[in-house]
């Protein structure tokens, strides 16, 4: 038995000492790693390195002295700093996740945050804005079309506007995503927890797209080597030359966003304009429109309708309101 078992691992990629460093990965360490979500890992660190600055712990070990009074302080001081509801709701669920996931490696006896009163939120509505058909109309308008970019980022708004994917799904695409499924053009999304969506591709979009595809053809004018390439690309890089990767996901708003709500006045407009606000538009309008709420949960990728819900704006349309009734 031990020779097969040396036969068996002599092709092993660890080194004996590789192999005990990993086997002491701090609980913690794993929780963390174990988040495939990028942007969530980013907050969920920050929040539990806030944690314990807030308590004075020495080291993440020392979360296993952590009671339930050392996190009703916690939210009491960021209460005090007037932080948003949905901002002390996250940090308080980072927190809650790590205890957790120590709970079960048997690292504590139990979850501190347990039983830590969390502020309330409005969940009849989203606090994120949603455009009006005509401001949304502006905004796909903006962009000039005598240059790649402008190209580009009109496909890029139409990409957002009309499927309402998240801006790093949207990063994430690939030209083998555009795919064709019973006759119909399709995205093929890469969601939240490596979930797996096809959008159909609203024709607009389409033909935006393919001009920019045909006007792009990156490289010096040369064909696309590979369906693996990003769909949506740099059209410049100062640092490096290099055009052949993905958009930065924050790129979006700053070079994309935020130009062309200041050029067609939308800023002005529209308070906490930001790039999740054309994913509110986008389900917000089909909703509006009469589009099956279970359906638009799908289309969104929301693990639950009641996520979906705080984009049903159709008991608050301003129109519909009894001011407009009043006659003197």
């Amino acid at each position: 038995m031990a020779n097969e078992l040396v036969s068996i691992n002599s092709d092993r990629k660890l080194t004996p000492d590789q192999y005990r460093d990993l086997a002491d990965v701090p609980p913690e360490t794993e929780w963390l790693a174990n988040i495939t979500n990028e942007k969530t890992k980013r907050f969920y660190k920050s929040d539990v390195a806030e944690f314990i600055a807030f308590t004075g712990l020495k080291d993440s070990a020392a979360l296993r002295t952590v009671a339930r009074s050392h996190v009703i302080a916690w939210r009491k001081d960021m209460e005090t700093r007037s932080l948003g509801a949905a901002t002390i709701r996250r940090k308080l669920s980072a927190l809650s996740s790590l205890f957790d996931y120590l709970c079960e490696r048997n690292a504590v006896i139990g979850n501190p945050v347990d039983g830590v009163k969390r502020p309330a939120t409005n969940n009849n509505e989203g606090s994120t804005p949603a455009l009006g058909d005509a401001q949304a109309r502006r905004l796909l308008e903006a962009p000039t079309l005598n240059t790649l970019k402008g190209v580009r980022d009109r496909a890029i708004l139409a990409t957002l506007l009309y499927h309402g994917i998240r801006r790093e799904e949207l990063c994430l695409l690939r030209l083998r995503d555009l795919q064709s499924r019973q006759g119909v053009m399709h995205f093929r999304i890469k969601g939240k927890r490596d979930k797996i969506r096809f959008v159909p591709v609203h024709p607009m979009a389409l033909r935006l797209i393919e001009e920019y595809l045909q006007m792009g053809k990156h490289g010096g004018g040369q064909v696309h080597k590979s369906l693996d390439e990003a769909l949506f690309r740099p059209v410049k890089n100062n640092r490096t030359g290099k055009l052949d990767k993905h958009l930065d996901p924050g790129s979006i708003y700053r070079n994309i966003l935020r130009k062309y709500g200041r050029e067609s006045g939308i800023n002005a407009e529209v308070n906490g304009l930001c790039v999740h606000s054309l994913r509110a538009t986008a389900a917000t309008n089909a909703l509006s429109n009469e589009a099956d709420i279970a359906k638009v949960q799908e289309w969104l990728g929301h693990a639950n309708v009641s996520t979906t819900r705080l984009y049903d704006r159709r008991k608050t349309r301003p129109e519909d309101s009894p001011t407009f009734h009043v006659k003197y």
